[in-house]
């Protein structure tokens, strides 16, 4: 799982309840030209964007208000913003330059609706028009931790690695996390409120490259540091990637691409074929700076 998560400097998600294709801001009860834009406007600023749901059954139809997230992932400016908009088209007025500098307060004067959310939330994967194990696996599991966390759990929309349902983002971390059970996800938003991450889970947090993923992964899995921000990634070059530590520890690592093998599909239902997956070699200690 290691380099798989997306890469984003941060994530702007709203409610959008009722059904969703397999590109959900575009085949929503969300307005089309407004979630093309938005997701367009995004991907410009190196944010994702994406649609949640509140879970179990609810009126998909009906006038309402909708929950927002936004979330800045650097390290040093890692923060979360909630609130309600009457309609999401009122993200039309959101500074995402500022979202993407991790600048809160231009963030915060863009869309006053927003304040502080100073517990994690996370968002499961349930988008079964984009991979049916999404729903198949990820809507269980949406269920069961919606009892466990009260308002701190949401169905998502589309999160990539849709092979390793359940599949989840947690926010304002910008973690992505596989292959999740109950007991797992319990642990990642535990983990969360300590400031820390779970490592066997995890697939990448989306500040970084995707070989900054796998290197910081390694280094994690080398050091058995769980503390989020006590890592990051300062350096990549062809074959290696540096992290850091916040106590001037540096590690190198050897980050290559190779034939998965055996063969694998890429999500569900499909035929395996030869995929290409990054792999973390030698890990070596650096200069201490």
């Amino acid at each position: 799982m290691p380099g798989t998560a997306v890469v984003a400097a941060g994530w702007v998600v709203v409610e959008q309840p009722g059904p969703w294709g397999r590109k959900a801001p575009t085949q929503s009860h969300l307005d089309p030209d407004f979630g093309a834009k938005i997701d367009a406007d995004c991907k410009k600023v190196d944010l994702r964007f994406g649609l949640i749901r509140s879970p179990g059954k609810h009126a998909d139809a009906v006038p309402r208000a909708h929950q927002v997230y936004v979330a800045s992932t650097a390290p040093g400016r890692t923060w979360l913003l909630g609130g309600c908009v009457d309609e999401p088209a009122a993200l039309a007025s959101l500074d995402l330059d500022a979202v993407s500098r991790g600048d809160l307060d231009a963030v915060r004067a863009s869309l006053p609706e927003l304040s502080p959310v100073t517990q994690p939330v996370l968002l499961i994967c349930t988008n079964g028009k984009r991979d049916e194990c999404c729903a198949l696996f990820g809507r269980p599991l949406v269920t069961a931790m919606a009892a466990v966390a009260p308002g701190r759990v949401w169905e998502s929309s589309h999160l990539s690695g849709h092979r390793f349902s359940p599949t989840a983002a947690l926010l304002p971390a910008g973690t992505l996390h596989g292959r999740l059970t109950v007991e797992s996800a319990t642990a990642v938003l535990a983990a969360a409120d300590r400031g820390e991450t779970v490592i066997d889970t995890l697939r990448g947090r989306s500040t970084w490259t995707k070989r900054g993923q796998v290197a910081d992964i390694a280094v994690r899995d080398l050091s058995g540091e769980v503390a989020l921000e006590a890592l990051s990634v300062i350096a990549e070059d062809l074959e290696t990637v540096t992290v850091r530590h916040t106590d001037g520890r540096t590690w190198i690592v050897d980050v290559a691409a190779e034939p998965a093998d055996p063969p694998r599909p890429e999500s569900c239902g499909k035929e395996p074929y030869d995929m290409s997956i990054l792999r973390a070699g030698t890990v070596r200690s650096g200069a201490h700076r």
